[in-house]
């Protein structure tokens, strides 16, 4: 089975993309975030005629979180299963991080995958930056109960860098949200569940990121983070076979997202493709 991860910034802007890579990579199950539509927009069909099943919570044009199946979709959860209404706020100086689509979960074969979108945190000690260190926190509870026993793959994009190695440059992000010491934690506490950054640990040196913003050509010159994951429970780490960053999905047109693929292969290698990193030799 391989699984992917993907934070599309907008799958009505990206969808041509999309069809694209699924083609090319041809996932058995692809997690989405940033999809920034409504559950009457997600293109149900569109999924449909290219042979996957698709559930989404989403709440306009923020957010939003899908899972895209061709193993098959059961017991879906969202939202940590709360029933808070979307966009509903919080006193003047909070936040509410539960009233914003950014967890769906469901079966998918064997496996429980969750698709989630973290908080960004935007200044440290900030209203936000605490609402994202409470997520992480909800989060952590709900997966402790509901992913007892079972094959989980929790994939999104964290907002997290969890090491130095993970961004560009650790003295121009010292300080700032990503990267700061609680989020780090937080990060580590859900591994700490049972679960393994398994792009990590095949690739313990690899300075490869997910996410490079659009300006100052800082793709080309490689500035960038990795803050989406692919974190797997004990079991699926001795079945996970191959695992790897698509830089080549960040490039050309139509115009990418801002975030490249990050996928697993489980038991045996998916289709292959070039994922288009310089040979370090």
């Amino acid at each position: 089975m391989r699984i992917a991860t993907w934070n599309v910034n907008s799958l009505r802007a990206r969808m041509e993309k999309v069809r694209w890579w699924l083609e090319r990579a041809r996932p058995d199950v692809l997690l989405m975030q940033e999809t920034k539509l409504t559950d009457a927009e997600a293109p149900v069909a569109a999924f449909r005629e290219a042979g996957y099943e698709l559930v989404h919570h989403g709440q306009g044009q923020w957010n939003g979180v899908a899972i895209a199946s061709r193993a098959g979709i059961q017991e879906m959860t969202r939202n940590f299963g709360l029933d808070v209404e979307m966009g509903a706020r919080g006193a003047e100086d909070q936040v509410n991080p539960f009233a914003e689509a950014r967890m769906v979960g469901a079966m998918c074969g064997d496996v429980f995958v969750v698709s989630l979108y973290a908080p960004n945190g935007r200044v440290v000690d900030s209203p936000h930056y605490a609402a994202k260190l409470e997520w992480f926190q909800r989060l952590a509870q709900w997966l402790a109960d509901a992913g007892a026993g079972k094959n989980v793959v929790l994939g999104g994009d964290f907002n997290v860098a969890p090491e130095d190695i993970d961004v560009w440059d650790p003295a121009a992000v010292h300080g700032a949200t990503h990267v700061s010491p609680p989020e780090r934690a937080a990060f580590q506490k859900l591994c700490g569940l049972g679960l393994a950054d398994i792009y990590r640990a095949q690739h313990p040196g690899a300075v490869r990121y997910t996410w490079w913003d659009y300006r100052g050509g800082n793709f080309h010159r490689n500035i960038g983070m990795r803050i989406d994951h692919l974190l797997i429970s004990t079991p699926l780490v001795s079945r996970a076979v191959w695992t790897e960053i698509d830089r080549e999905a960040r490039k050309g047109k139509p115009i990418p997202s801002d975030h490249a693929p990050l996928l697993v292969d489980l038991d045996e290698r998916g289709k292959e493709f070039d994922p288009g990193w310089p040979d370090p030799s």
